[in-house]
């Protein structure tokens, strides 16, 4: 055997089901006191809810779940773990406690950027603070269902507890896991029922959307659409400028869709740059002509610009198409 290729082979990462069955092997030998961290997507985190007491019978196995953000998780599991026999827990819904904190710019996630938030979420401080009273109190195996995003949140803000880990997980992902979840995600979108999102549910789909996009199995088209849906959500928050990276990425992989065009020159409007603005809206027209909204979102540029002549023939294209609508007719006056 070439010596060379051998080394090779063993600096390959290991495949997903191998990951999975050391997850299994570390959970069955585990006694006593473990903290485990398994990256995952949501969807994924209900499978393995489901399959892992089929996998390892002889484990008792619980499962705690949190919809809201938390402050502490000592007295939570406390109460849980009352008079029950438990040895593994699964934990799930700790991103909800991290959500309201994250108050950087609405970029890609990287991990230089983590050196920059303005503050640590209580749930980690409370974490680092009492991880041996969960070691000397909870004599049972903590598994955390986490994303990335949270995992690496864990590592830069709350070390002293994730310092104690018995190991880190990545549950494997299908084509067919990650085209799920995308649909999820996509059927769920809308610009109206973004703006009724608390901020922290903002945050939250941001990064969803984010790590679906970045999914080794993600095919070109649905990461157009994640793309676009970002962007829609960004400019509903009125992060026009990261709105604009998401549409230009869409437009870059070059699967067309018009209505990108359209959104990126509306966020170019919110942000006072009506030539390149009325340069996409061209574009929207080229191909749709009858799209009376950009001609008519092309035309409220041409007047920001005092170019009223311009804005006059817009809104006229506009009017050809959609003759009843009093708020052209106003403008136009």
């Amino acid at each position: 055997m070439n010596p060379n290729l051998s080394d090779w082979d063993d600096d390959l990462p290991p495949e997903p089901e191998e990951t999975y069955q050391d997850l299994l092997r570390a959970l069955t030998r585990k006694s006593g006191f473990g903290l485990f961290f398994v990256q995952c997507t949501p969807g994924e985190a209900d499978k393995f809810i489901v399959k892992l007491p089929q996998e390892i019978p002889q484990k008792k196995i619980a499962v705690l779940r949190f919809v809201e953000s938390i402050d502490n998780l000592y007295e939570p599991v406390a109460e849980f773990i009352k008079d029950k026999q438990i040895d593994i827990l699964l934990i799930k819904g700790l991103e909800y406690s991290l959500y309201k904190y994250e108050k950087r710019s609405f970029g890609e996630i990287t991990e230089g950027e983590f050196s920059n938030l303005t503050s640590v979420p209580h749930i980690l401080n409370h974490l680092n603070q009492q991880r041996e009273r969960f070691r000397d109190d909870f004599p049972i195996s903590f598994v955390f269902l986490l994303r990335s995003f949270s995992i690496n949140y864990f590592i830069h803000r709350a070390p002293d507890f994730f310092d104690w880990r018995s190991g880190v997980f990545e549950l494997p992902t299908t084509p067919e896991v990650v085209e799920q979840e995308s649909n999820r995600l996509l059927d769920e979108a809308s610009c109206h029922n973004y703006l009724k999102l608390s901020y922290e549910k903002k945050i939250e789909k941001v990064l969803e959307i984010q790590n679906l996009i970045s999914e080794k199995h993600q095919t070109e088209i649905c990461k157009a659409s994640l793309l676009l849906e970002l962007g829609n959500l960004l400019f509903a928050m009125k992060k026009y400028e990261a709105a604009l990276i998401s549409y230009q990425k869409v437009i870059d992989l070059k699967i067309y869709n018009y209505s990108t065009w359209y959104k990126k020159g509306e966020a170019l409007r919110q942000l006072g740059r009506y030539e390149e603005a009325i340069t996409n809206y061209d574009e929207v027209i080229v191909v749709n002509p009858d799209d009376y909204w950009a001609w008519y979102h092309r035309g409220l540029s041409f007047s920001e610009l005092g170019r009223y002549e311009e804005a006059i023939n817009s809104y006229d294209q506009a009017l050809k198409i959609h003759n009843k609508d009093i708020e052209i007719w106003g403008i136009r006056g």
